[in-house]
Parts: C-alpha cells; sequence; structure tokens
C-alpha cells in the first residue's frame, strides 16, 4: 500500500479505511480461486454496493454518495491492489451509469439510478463492435424508429459484464451522419432479442466476464433512449474520459498489489547470507517499481482534480491512462523477476498480475489511441485555463 494517502475529508479517510476492511475480509480469501477457475463474483458487487462504494462519485440525490474523483479513484485503487478484475467490474458499471447520470432527464435518473448506484442492478457497457474499436463513428449497429419504439440489430463487441448484467447502455447508429447519428439506450437485460455469447477466453482478469453481445430485432421504449437522438457520439466520448481515469487507478492498484508482493519476498528470500532487498542491484529495481507507481498515481489525481473543478481533463485523463497502464505493464514484469524462477509459476500471484496488466494498454482505448489524444490535443493548445483552488 502507498506509504501516504493525502485525503481531502475524514469521510474520504472513512471510505479508504472502509475500503481496506471489506478487500481483506470479503476480496483477498476469494480471488485466487476464482481467477483460477473463470468465476464472476456477481455477489461481490451487492456487497460492494449496499457499503457505498459502487456509487461514490454520483449526486446524493440520485442514490450516490457525492465523493469527488479524486476520492473515488483512491477508493479503486485499493480494491485493484487487491482484486482487478473487481475493479475494473466497478469502473465498468460507473462507465455504464455515466451517461444516465449526466445526460438523462431528472425521471429518467429517479427511476433507475439509485438501484444502478445501490448494487442492485449491474451495468454493461455497449460500444465497440467487432470492426469498430478505436474509431466508435465507424459502428454499424442500427436504430430504427418505429412509432414509440426503437429497433436496434447490430453486434457489441467486448462487453464486460456481458452476460451477466442487468442492464446495457448501448450506443447505436440512428443516422448516417458520423459525428451526429448516433444515439445512447438503456436496455434492461433479458429483453427480447438481446444475448450474449460465451464469454471471451482471456489472458489474464480471467474473473471479469467478457462478451459479444448481439441484438437482434431488439425493441427499446424511446423513453429509455439517454440524452437527445444523435448526441450518442459525445456521450461515449465523455464517457470514455471517465473511464480511463478509473482505469489508471485500476492499473496503479495492480502494480501497487505487484511492488507489496515483490517487496514482502525480497525481504524473506535470503542469498549471500542476507536479504535480497538489500543488494543494491535487485534494490534498485524495486526502487524503480515503487517511482513508477508514485508518478503514475500523482499523474491519476491531477487530472482527477481537474474533473472535480468542472475543467477540462480530456487530454490528461488520456495521459493519466496511458502513464498508469505503461507503468503497471512494467512493474508487474519487474515482480516476476524479482520473483525469479518462482514469479513465473502460478504458485505466486505475480505472473497473473502481469498477465493482468497486459490488457489495460489495451481498453478503453489502447495506449496507441491515447498518444493520438495527447499530441491533437498539444497541437491546438493555446494555453489552457488558470484557475485558484478552492474558489467558486
Amino acid at each position: 500500500m502507498p506509504a501516504t494517502r493525502a485525503l481531502p475529508t475524514e469521510e474520504a479517510v472513512e471510505l479508504i479505511q472502509l475500503t481496506r476492511t471489506l478487500a481483506a475480509k470479503e476480496l483477498a480469501p476469494r480471488v485466487a480461486d476464482a481467477e483460477a477457475d473463470g468465476a464472476f463474483p456477481r455477489d461481490v458487487f451487492r456487497t460492494l454496493g449496499r457499503s457505498g462504494l459502487l456509487g461514490l462519485p454520483f449526486a446524493e440525490e440520485d442514490g450516490g454518495a457525492d465523493q469527488p474523483y479524486e476520492v473515488y479513484l483512491q477508493v479503486l485503487e485499493e480494491v485493484a491492489a487487491v482484486w482487478s478484475s473487481v475493479a475494473v467490474g466497478i469502473s465498468v458499471h460507473a462507465l455504464s451509469c455515466f451517461p444516465l447520470a449526466r445526460f438523462g432527464t431528472e425521471e429518467q435518473r429517479r427511476r433507475w439510478l439509485p438501484d444502478m448506484l445501490g448494487g442492485e442492478l449491474l451495468g454493461a457497457y455497449c460500444l465497440s463492435e467487432p470492426h469498430a474499436g478505436s474509431d466508435p463513428a465507424a459502428m454499424l449497429t442500427r436504430a430504427v424508429r418505429e412509432g414509440d419504439e426503437y429497433v436496434l440489430n447490430g453486434t457489441k463487441a467486448w462487453t464486460t459484464h456481458g452476460g451477466y448484467a442487468d442492464f446495457y447502455t448501448v450506443m447505436a447508429r440512428t443516422s448516417d451522419d458520423r459525428a451526429h447519428g448516433i444515439s445512447c439506450f438503456l436496455i434492461p437485460a433479458g429483453t427480447p432479442g438481446l444475448s450474449a455469447d460465451p464469454p471471451e477466453r482471456k489472458m489474464g482478469l480471467t474473473g471479469s466476464a467478457t462478451a459479444t453481445m448481439r441484438l437482434e430485432d431488439v425493441r427499446v421504449p424511446v423513453e429509455r433512449r439517454i440524452g437527445q437522438e444523435g448526441q450518442g457520439l459525445k456521450i461515449a466520448l465523455a464517457s470514455l474520459d471517465c473511464g480511463r481515469l478509473g482505469i489508471s487507478a485500476v492499473a496503479t492498484g495492480l502494480a501497487q498489489g505487484a511492488l507489496d508482493h515483490a517487496v514482502r519476498y525480497a525481504r524473506d528470500r535470503e542469498t549471500f547470507g542476507k536479504p535480497i532487498i538489500e543488494h543494491q542491484g535487485l534494490a534498485f529495481v524495486l526502487a524503480d517499481m515503487g517511482a513508477a507507481i508514485e508518478s503514475a498515481r500523482a499523474t491519476a489525481l491531477s487530472a482527477a482534480r481537474l474533473k472535480d473543478l468542472g475543467l477540462p481533463f480530456t487530454r490528461e485523463a488520456s495521459i493519466a491512462k496511458l502513464v498508469a497502464t505503461d507503468n503497471a505493464m512494467k512493474v508487474t514484469t519487474d515482480a516476476v523477476q524479482v520473483l525469479g524462477g518462482y514469479g513465473y509459476t502460478r504458485d505466486f500471484p505475480v505472473e497473473r498480475y502481469m498477465r493482468e496488466a497486459k490488457v489495460m494498454q489495451i481498453f478503453e482505448g489502447t495506449n496507441q489511441i491515447q498518444r493520438m489524444i495527447i499530441s491533437r490535443a498539444l497541437d491546438r493548445d493555446e494555453g489552457g485555463v488558470l484557475t485558484v483552488l478552492g474558489k467558486e
């Protein structure tokens, strides 16, 4: 765990303590078996929801806890240090709730958000398609309006919680306009025509179900459209900014868990008459791992504070996602090296950490896409925004 956490309130301190307690009691005893078996821990999300941890960054009037993103990310990091599949699930659930919370009508929010944020309903986010991952505007899934309903047809790929979710936030094309032809829909599980393929067989995060979702003449009432028709791409991009912050926290927590394990091993393992942590060559590896984690944490929290102030943070979210996930890949690889041959066996968890880190460089926009976003922002940079912290 990080040596120091700078938290803004006593309530935030209590949230971190609650998270650590839940992680130790509810997550740690189950993670190894669940990941080995590929078992999806649906009950864990109900426990976290009832403890208030699924609704942290959402408004109290909608059933959330009204916590700043700065706090939410640190809670997410604590979960990820113990069980990354669950942390990814929390982040994806928040991603699936964001369009309704940000763009939904008051009636829609009051009707659906409390159960979503309370953990009774688990969400999934359907944006990517088999041929349209990094370019969401190229999606082909169609929503055709027929009276008071839309009829949806298409395929959505790489859906976290696919087949297990209680609701699906789905982006679908309502016109051929590339920029303004996509709309957002909230579709309950069990809707006729909505089905999931068998889960993907993945390298890591095996406790997190990922599946292709198929929509065949799925009828959705107009009242389940979120935002205006044609507003979907804007909603999706705003959602992804938040999702990238979430994944940056997950990656940082994963890396922290790997470092913690490597340090414990290095203290206990002896060569040439002393613990290997006292050998400079290995000690410097651990030092670099710690520095990488702290830099990732600081980058993510800096972006989160911009969001909390209501300032633009798209570029900073991409930087945080890029830095945190690249660092997590390096840190987890080094953790395997620290353990030597043992690190390459499944008797120790660091090989799992390394497998889990890889996908974090890919989802929520590949790190090549993050570099594209960052470079474009630099090209149009006109000096940014100056603000005074604490001023309304």
